[in-house]
């Protein structure tokens, strides 16, 4: 299994919140590209977000934002034991 493109908006999307303060939500304007606008969609329908164009992040959507934020620290770290 491995991430969609669609999948990979969502993250995208989810990890522009602000953890360190969940009283700042997002708008995402319908003008703004389509797979973005997906995206909001998409968050809203899993139950992450409290709006289809952005909004705040509900429980289940902080939850998600700390997974996607600690993958996201993993894949960035540089291996300790780089190839020759």
């Amino acid at each position: 299994m491995k991430f969609a493109t669609t999948n990979i908006a969502e993250l995208n999307l989810l990890l522009q919140f602000d953890s360190s303060s969940l009283q700042t939500g997002i708008k995402v304007h319908q003008e703004a590209p389509s797979e973005l606008v997906a995206a909001a969609q998409s968050l809203f329908d899993k139950g992450l977000t409290t709006l289809p164009d952005g909004g705040y992040l509900t429980d289940l959507g902080v939850e998600v934002l700390e997974h996607g934020q600690r993958l996201l620290a993993v894949l960035n770290t540089k291996p300790e034991h780089e190839p020759a």
